[in-house]
């Protein structure tokens, strides 16, 4: 596999390139960039197929360097030490992402979501919704990427009515009838969602608040959705969700 890693930190450089031996890659495939300005030169002569870029570098940011690439065939993972936005920026578009310092078990993990999906990721698609969340963070209706055994869905969040855990799964219920089943836990998707709308009534729930067209509080407490659906509402959470509702 033709790797490319693109950090201003030698000393991160160096240790990922060691711990991609230790998974097994040929590191003498390895290229490494120290900056943007590299980084982008290195991409055009030879596209990588698994591109590690850093957030914050001397000469810019990986976003700089993501709104100037030409070629989009291949798979990005951010490399973060503290930058919260990125994290969730790329879990929403399904891209992953290491935590400085980097960690043995964290980048095996990478690996094999690299190679369990490299053939079915549409990248060019997926990268265009990575530049969309970049450029529009602030946008209300934004998109998020929900993968099943069957395939990638391209979401707007205003389109989902609910989440529901089941154990590791969380089942997405969406607004024309769908349901999707991701083999991730709800709270992957908490942080990333509340801040759009979405309310925790309980620990099973996560709710699009913007869907909600009435509170039940008969038979321990619910929260009745466009569609009929009738939420739980735990005891604990039921003030919570008045007070959120009521600045709707």
């Amino acid at each position: 596999m033709d790797i490319l890693i693109v950090d201003d930190e030698h000393l991160v450089r160096q240790g990922l390139v060691e711990f991609l031996g230790l998974c097994g890659m040929d590191t003498s495939a390895i290229r490494q960039a120290t900056g943007i300005k590299e980084g982008l030169r290195l991409i055009d002569e030879q596209t990588p197929e698994l591109l590690f870029l850093d957030v914050e570098m001397g000469d810019g940011t990986g976003f700089d360097l993501l709104n100037q690439l030409k070629h989009k065939n291949f798979l990005v993972i951010m490399i973060t030490a503290h930058n919260k936005y990125a994290v969730d920026a790329f879990k929403f578009c399904a891209l992953d992402f290491l935590e400085k310092p980097i960690d043995l078990e964290d980048l095996n993990r990478v690996l094999e979501r690299v190679e369990s999906e490299q053939k079915t990721r549409d990248l060019a698609q997926q990268f265009s919704y990575l530049k969309e969340h970049i450029e529009n963070h602030s946008s209300v209706d934004k998109k998020i990427v929900l993968k099943d055994n069957k395939g990638l869905y391209f979401i707007k969040t205003s389109e989902i009515l609910h989440c529901e855990a089941s154990g590791s799964y969380t089942y997405f219920k969406l607004s024309d009838g769908r349901s999707i089943v991701v083999t991730k836990p709800l709270r992957e998707y908490e942080n990333l969602l509340e801040p759009l709308g979405f309310v925790r009534t309980h620990n099973s729930h996560l709710v699009n608040a913007k869907h909600i067209i009435r509170l039940d509080k008969t038979e321990g407490g619910s929260v009745i959705l466009e569609n009929g659906d009738a939420i739980p509402i735990s005891q604990r959470r039921m003030d919570f969700v008045i007070q959120i509702l009521s600045q709707q």
